[in-house]
């Protein structure tokens, strides 16, 4: 932050959000647009030419998208705080944006000044949600972990922590394979992640599993 200024990147798969966010942030006594990416890997390059103060980031973009682009800034160029601006407030989306090390996370329908507070307390490295992500993420705080699972679910990972193929577990458990594969789709679902490796890891993590 050079002279007081917070200098922005905006990072969004679609011109004319990128257009209306630059407009209005130009009005903004204190802020300055120093770039625009239309992916995540082009995002992590301008995070790295530029050094902003503050990313903008969506997350669901082609060629690169948004979780993969925090985690790689997190880890290359920690001085640059992100935060997710976006339409989507899943758990699973919530969670994987702040794992991979978000400052904050807003959604698109986020109210002009408040947009601005976020970006100022974001650039200082202050945590900031929108008031339904912080509900999300306390409902799944105040949950024990077990509860975030059915016993059914329960057993299905206990089996694929064993290194069980979809066909071994369901002939374990007595299901169908395609049983097999919807109660996997929960658990990724229920523990913010995108495959088995993850979801294990997870849930060892977290006290759900023994090995």
């Amino acid at each position: 932050m050079s002279d007081g200024v917070i200098r922005i990147l905006i990072v969004d798969d679609h011109p004319v959000v990128r257009a209306g966010l630059r407009g209005m942030i130009a009005g903004e006594p204190g802020f300055e647009v120093v770039g625009e990416a239309a992916d995540g890997n082009a995002a992590v390059r301008q995070a790295h030419d530029l050094q902003p103060d503050a990313v903008l980031m969506d997350l669901r973009m082609p060629g690169g998208d948004g979780v993969d682009a925090i985690a790689r800034i997190a880890d290359e160029v920690p001085g640059v705080h992100v935060l997710v601006l976006t339409t989507y407030d899943s758990d699973t989306d919530i969670l994987r944006a702040v794992d991979a090390g978000a400052t904050g996370y807003l959604l698109k329908d986020t109210p002009r000044d408040e947009l601005f507070r976020a970006i100022r307390s974001a650039a200082a490295g202050q945590s900031v949600l929108a008031p339904s992500v912080a509900a999300r993420l306390m409902e799944r705080m105040r949950a024990p972990a077990n509860d975030l699972l059915s016993a059914r679910e329960q057993d299905v990972l206990r089996v694929v922590a064993r290194g069980a193929s979809n066909r071994e577990v369901a002939d374990s458990l007595f299901i169908s394979e395609a049983t097999v594969k919807t109660h996997l789709i929960h658990i990724f679902q229920k523990l913010g992640v995108a495959d088995r490796t993850a979801a294990v890891t997870a849930a060892l993590e977290r006290g759900m599993l023994e090995l």
